[in-house]
């Protein structure tokens, strides 16, 4: 496959990737989509779904070709993300995961580190987890105080992080710990790829949290690693470069699934309105609740706009995509949370109880507010470009 069209900010997808979309389209309907309720109610992550991503080249879509993905581009990738998180937000973090967590690789890698892991993450058979965030330095890395010591042959880290996407279920964590306390922070950090197996290392707890219950979060801890010198990321000391890049585009999978979400609930309330009777006719021919389903849906198709602007910046390294990327998290992430309460309020009591989806829809889209950069740093990262 190749990638989609995206000269001069237009995006268009030859009949090749739309045939593969209608195919996650189908597969979403089919066997993600039956299993998003329960895979809330239970909070296990979803291994058949992860088995179904590998044997569809899901997992692919963010690599290269000459890795074993499919090299269709950033834009696929987000047409994906934003299929499957229509249905089932927690799988959709599956996928945008495997881009994050893989991104400091991709971008900074050795050509060594590329070819041993890249194709086993493309083909699914490895997943990723990126472990930034501590629980004294979540939106602050400044504050960052896992360690990194060199000894010979490589290096040994201690320290611990939180929130991490993928504990427990990940087979590398993506790790920036201090490496040089007497320089500038950005200028201390090292990023490496650390073994989920490795000696000294194990995953403290999993957090309970109000939404994306099928992915697992939690605190990685760091006692005594040792990580070999060819499983550096980058030159020591680039790590925090490593990392701002690396959330210049992993920052528009969660605009994606936030796409997703808004998406699923608006198309959800509307067939439900068209089927709830109130006062002797359908409530979508009440003008109060058709001007809640006018504002869904184009609020909605507004944020997917800026975030396939962004997608198409992206395949095309613009300088200005730190910015749009995080205009497109923002924008679509808080349209995500307005369109869900919305459509619990469409769907009236029924909107309330677990037996319809517009209740966990609006749990899930809270996250999409926080993480990857919580909506308030986004503001920052715009207001500095404006400067």
């Amino acid at each position: 496959m190749t990638t989609a069209t995206t000269t001069e900010g237009q995006y268009s997808l030859n009949q090749e990737q739309r045939d593969f979309l209608e195919v996650i389209r189908q597969m979403v309907v089919e066997k993600v989509a039956p299993r998003a309720a329960e895979i809330d109610e239970t909070g296990e992550f979803p291994e058949d779904i992860r088995q179904l991503f590998a044997e569809h080249d899901i997992f692919g879509l963010p690599f290269e070709q000459k890795y074993g993905g499919t090299g269709t581009g950033e834009l696929m990738l987000c047409l994906a993300i934003e299929e499957i998180s229509k249905a089932c937000a927690s799988s959709g973090v599956m996928l945008a995961a495997q881009d994050l967590s893989s991104l400091p690789i991709r971008l900074y890698g050795s050509d060594d580190l590329k070819d041993r892991l890249l194709p086993e993450m493309a083909a699914g058979r490895i997943l990723g987890a990126f472990a930034l965030s501590e629980p004294e330095a979540g939106s602050d890395p400044g504050s960052m105080r896992t360690s990194a010591k060199k000894v010979e042959g490589g290096w040994v880290l201690n320290g611990a992080k939180n929130w991490i996407t993928n504990s427990g279920v990940a087979d590398i964590y993506i790790t920036f710990a201090v490496s040089d306390h007497d320089v500038k922070f950005s200028q201390g950090i090292t990023a490496f790829a650390v073994r989920g197996d490795a000696e000294g290392f194990r995953i403290d707890s999993l957090e309970k949290k109000m939404g994306m219950k099928g992915s697992p979060t939690g605190s990685p801890v760091y006692e005594d690693v040792f990580v070999p010198d060819e499983d550096v990321i980058g030159e020591p000391g680039e790590g925090f470069k490593v990392a701002m890049a690396t959330l210049d585009r992993s920052r528009l999978g969660i605009a994606a699934q936030a796409v997703g979400i808004a998406q699923g609930a608006t198309d959800f309330a509307a067939n439900y309105a068209k089927e709830r009777i109130a006062f002797g006719k359908p409530i979508n021919r009440l003008q109060g609740i058709q001007f809640k389903l006018a504002d869904m849906e184009t609020h909605t198709a507004a944020a997917r706009e800026l975030l396939y602007r962004a997608a198409s910046m992206a395949e095309q390294d613009d300088p200005g995509l730190g910015k749009f990327s995080a205009m497109a998290k923002l924008f679509a992430s808080d349209v995500a949370m307005d369109v869900t309460v919305e459509a619990v309020q469409v769907l009236g009591g029924f909107g309330y109880v677990k037996e319809y989806p517009v209740e966990r829809m609006m749990r899930d889209a809270k996250l999409t507010q926080i993480y990857e950069g919580t909506n308030e740093i986004q503001r920052v990262v715009v207001a500095r470009t404006l400067a």
